[in-house]
Parts: C-alpha cells; sequence; structure tokens
C-alpha cells in the first residue's frame, strides 16, 4: 500500500519479494552444501569399512598359512625325527628361513612372496631344553596400504616317539 502523504514513494512490497527470493537461495545452498557433507561422510565410512573388510580378510588368511605351515613342519618331525632334525640344523645359519612352498630350504626368503598370494611364510628355529625341543617361529606377514603386517605362530617340537 502506498501512503497517500507521499505520492511518489516506491512500492516496498516488491523489495520483500525480492528479499524472500534471495533467501530461498541461501537456504538452497546451504542444503546443498550439508547434502554434500553428508555424501562425503558416507563414502569415507564405506571405504573404511572396504579397507577393514580386506584387512581382516588377509589376517585370516595369513593365519592361515601359518597354522598349515605348522602342520607341515608337525608331519615332518612325525615321518622322521633325525631328518627333521637335520633340516632344522640346517636351516639354523642364517636363522630365518623361507617356507612359501614347504620345502626344505636352506635359501632366505627376501623379497620372495608365495605363488598368487600377497604373502611372504618364514621359519626361525631355535633349540630350548638343551637339544631336545626345537622351537619354530613362523611369521606370516603381508604388506597392503596400511603398511606392514604379521602373524606369529610359535610352536615346540620334540621326538615324542
Amino acid at each position: 500500500m502506498r501512503n497517500s502523504k507521499f505520492k511518489n514513494s516506491p512500492d516496498l512490497s516488491l523489495l520483500t519479494f525480492g528479499y524472500q527470493r534471495g533467501q530461498s537461495l541461501f537456504e538452497l545452498v546451504v542444503a546443498i552444501a550439508i547434502s554434500a557433507l553428508i555424501v562425503v561422510a558416507m563414502v569415507s565410512l564405506a571405504t573404511n569399512s572396504i579397507k577393514n573388510s580386506q584387512f581382516s580378510k588377509n589376517k585370516a588368511l595369513a593365519s592361515s598359512y601359518a597354522q598349515q605351515a605348522t602342520e607341515w613342519l608337525r608331519g615332518e618331525r612325525d615321518s622322521d625325527f633325525v631328518a627333521f632334525k637335520n633340516n632344522v640344523e640346517l636351516s639354523m645359519y642364517p636363522s630365518k628361513r623361507c617356507l612359501n612352498n614347504l620345502v626344505w630350504t636352506i635359501n632366505q626368503c627376501g623379497s620372495e612372496i608365495m605363488d598368487g598370494t600377497p604373502f611372504k611364510r618364514e621359519v626361525i628355529f631355535k633349540y630350548s631344553d638343551g637339544d631336545t625341543v626345537i622351537n619354530a617361529d613362523i611369521t606370516v606377514s603381508w604388506t597392503d596400504s596400511g603398511g606392514t603386517h604379521d602373524v606369529r605362530s610359535s610352536t615346540n617340537f620334540s621326538n615324542w616317539q
């Protein structure tokens, strides 16, 4: 409404309409920014979930490979303890030996990994209780985007027969 006293005064209703329009645009920008933050947070959570899932899978596989090496060593000991002890003694210097393929070797692993996997499997033998008990420390390691990880297993072998 125009004031009759001021005949040439501008109509303020047009200014109010423009102000409301600008406020709606501002609200739209804020809503888009909040939506973008929510999407970024969800993508970040999904990425972390996938990384944790992959780490858990690799840790379970590494534990399985360590157990496999322990069972193989147990089978070698059970088949012929004297041969087992001789192979252990040959493997003691240098102390860390490669068990990637589950065969007796006097080679160190270096950067070798198990075929078709990201894992490296090594063993360190030590005597305890004189030379009647052989301790095998098995390490299965792998490297991913989070760094180098490993699973360790320790078993004592003796001539139980």
